[in-house]
């Protein structure tokens, strides 16, 4: 169990647990202007929760492919104040469509929460739901970006978190299809500043229709320890503050 300010996730059915990395996304990311969101791969349903709790205007749905997963996210998010809000579906996004998706204008989400499972050639679990959270077999980059095209409204954000070397290969591709996705903003995470960056926050949006290419972004650097690495620094916790009991 894992108890924030405002809600509490329960997570012994899930194998992705509740991490600091992803707190930070759900943090970070710009989402308070949206009024739909989606959350992809939402495991105990931690993205969907935090984007509740900053953006009280939002409608969210929460896609889950692991069933375990699903209904603990949907027993988590139906504990917290935010249950009328936040819809969890139990389904791959490959085969997702937002439920107002059969009106004759689809459905596009303002902002599109991802924490995607990145792992391509590495050593297998014995455990399913491990492999199924953590390995790209059932949702390779190649196919969130399809789902990223056809779900995110045209003057949406995507934000992503990524170790940096599966970051710069979801660069690539997003700016080799069409349309364009291109960095708009960026954060950089490490565990302190004597120690590399070992998770990239990126925020996605597709280029303008004369196709213009925003410049290269300057990545903000924000870690999580002094020196020590044990006192948390004053800017991780400014972020955190809304939702660390801690803080």
């Amino acid at each position: 169990m894992f108890r924030f300010k405002q809600f509490t996730i329960q997570q012994d059915r899930t194998a992705m647990k509740v991490c600091t990395d992803a707190c930070v996304l759900g943090a970070w990311a710009q989402i308070e202007a949206g009024t739909y969101l989606l959350d992809i791969g939402t495991g105990t349903g931690l993205l969907a929760l935090m984007a509740a709790q900053r953006n009280p205007n939002a409608q969210i749905d929460a896609v889950e492919l692991d069933e375990a997963a699903a209904q603990q996210a949907a027993d988590n998010v139906a504990a917290s104040p935010f249950a009328d809000r936040i819809t969890v579906h139990q389904s791959a996004i490959q085969q997702f469509y937002p439920p107002s998706a059969v009106s004759p204008s689809p459905l596009r989400y303002d902002h599109i929460l991802t924490n995607p499972p990145f792992y391509v050639n590495s050593l297998r679990s014995p455990d399913k739901a491990v492999n199924r959270a953590l390995h790209t077999d059932e949702l390779p980059f190649a196919d969130l970006l399809v789902a990223v095209r056809r779900l995110l409204a045209p003057t949406g954000t995507w934000w992503v978190l990524l170790p940096p070397p599966e970051m710069a290969v979801l660069r690539q591709l997003a700016a080799a299809g069409s349309p364009t996705l291109v960095p708009v903003t960026e954060l950089h995470l490490r565990h302190h500043d004597q120690k590399p960056v070992f998770r990239q926050l990126v925020g996605f949006r597709f280029t303008d229709s004369s196709g213009n290419v925003p410049g290269p972004v300057n990545p903000a650097i924000l870690a999580i320890y002094e020196p020590d690495g044990r006192t948390y620094t004053a800017q991780f916790r400014a972020l955190l503050q809304p939702y660390y009991l801690i803080f």
